[in-house]
């Protein structure tokens, strides 16, 4: 569980420990200004507590349900003018970590501020993760708790494997999910009709009539 303001509040070490919290985000402070002058366009890299992450290659069930997803919202996104769609190499900077969503949009209220060169980005309307061996705690947790403490709207969970989707909704500042299956249709809250068959991620049969009716 986590500990409450409240909770810390009530100890007797509080102050100490507030010193000690301090001095040790100084400390990333000045690790995390080291990984923005290292990062490499090329290689996705994240700073995730403190720490620099170098993700690893991705297999293919990865690549194909990732492509396959930002095809649909992107085509959707695009066909009504709604804003942009960022895929992996999108580096989403919070108040302490900088993540590289798999698949990420932004409404026009945030879109219409980008520049040319930009390569730092507020948090997204909706992110997507698709899971892997190295990221799935990170996705499950770190990523779950902070997406939603920064406002993210939607959280989609994407396991190739057993080829689920988890759909998760902002309510009272926690996630609250919505639907997990591996059939039928997924419907975004924040875009409003986008609705597509789950199979569309992973099928590509099914990916192309789905694209086939978004366009």
């Amino acid at each position: 569980m986590p500990v409450s303001l409240n909770q810390i509040l009530e100890m007797p070490n509080a102050a100490i420990l507030a010193e000690q919290i301090q001095s040790a985000l100084e400390c990333e402070k000045a690790e995390r200004e080291h990984f923005y002058e290292t990062i490499e366009e090329n290689r996705k890299m994240e700073f995730i507590n403190g720490e620099i992450l170098f993700q690893s290659p991705v297999r293919i069930e990865h690549n194909q349900a990732t492509k396959k997803v930002c095809k649909l919202l992107d085509t959707f996104v695009d066909k009504h003018d709604l804003g942009f769609v960022g895929i992996e190499k999108i580096l989403v900077s919070l108040t302490r970590n900088d993540y590289e969503p798999d698949v990420c949009f932004f409404g026009n209220a945030k879109a219409e501020n980008f520049k040319t060169g930009q390569m730092q980005f507020p948090a997204p309307d909706l992110a997507i993760e698709v899971l892997s061996d190295s990221t799935e705690r990170h996705d499950r947790v770190t990523k779950f708790a902070d997406y939603a403490a920064h406002g993210v709207r939607e959280y989609w969970i994407i396991d190739p494997k057993k080829e689920t989707v988890e759909q998760y909704v902002l309510q009272n500042e926690t996630y609250e999910l919505l639907l997990k299956s591996s059939s039928g249709e997924i419907q975004s809250i924040v875009l409003e009709n986008f609705v597509i068959p789950i199979r569309a991620i992973f099928d590509k049969q099914a990916n192309l009539e789905a694209l086939k009716k978004l366009i």
